[in-house]
């Protein structure tokens, strides 16, 4: 595993996958980081789903870009690989709770040499009546809402460089 900080620093959204599946235990390990992300008062409310149907992921590329009112859309990059994050609804910390997790997830596939993107619109795509289908075909019981999807594959190229950060980011009040 690469260095902590180093990894926060370069980890950037990848655009652009080889079709070649990630390993089963780099999958696993960058599972296993999500489950011990940081949770509200310990319940573990997140439900991840991962697909790498090619077109299961088609279909949920298809409602994504729906709701971006753009069927021409390509939001899920080639990626062969989709984690579905999904937080309970009645948790009062839900989806504060799914967004620690796929921070674990991005910053794990970095650490493994693994490109990863954050695509939102999960709420909408889960919300939709074929999204609803998709959650009760894969046994997802509950009330879950979706926080996003995190793409996961070998990049294609290299990673972009990561933009200068603005300067007034930090504020210290002493």
């Amino acid at each position: 595993m690469g260095n902590t900080l180093e990894d926060l620093k370069n980890r950037r959204s990848i655009r652009s996958y080889k079709q070649e599946q990630i390993k089963e235990e780099e999958l696993d390990a960058i599972l296993e980081a999500g489950t011990f992300a940081p949770s509200g008062m310990g319940q573990q409310s997140v439900v991840m789903v991962v697909v790498q149907n090619k077109e299961t992921i088609a279909k949920i590329e298809r409602l994504n870009a729906k709701v971006l009112n753009d069927p021409a859309q390509k939001p899920f990059y080639g990626a062969p690989t989709v984690v579905n994050v999904l937080a309970d609804k009645s948790k009062v910390t839900g989806v504060e709770n799914g967004a620690l997790v796929i921070g674990n997830l991005l910053l794990a596939a970095q650490a493994l040499g693994i490109g990863s993107c954050y695509i939102y619109r999960a709420k909408e795509v889960f919300e939709s009546a074929e999204g609803k289908e998709l959650l009760e075909r894969w046994g997802v019981k509950g009330d879950y809402l979706g926080v996003g999807h995190v793409l996961l594959g070998y990049p294609a190229g290299p990673a972009p460089k990561p933009a200068p950060r603005k300067k007034d980011y930090i504020i210290k009040v002493k």
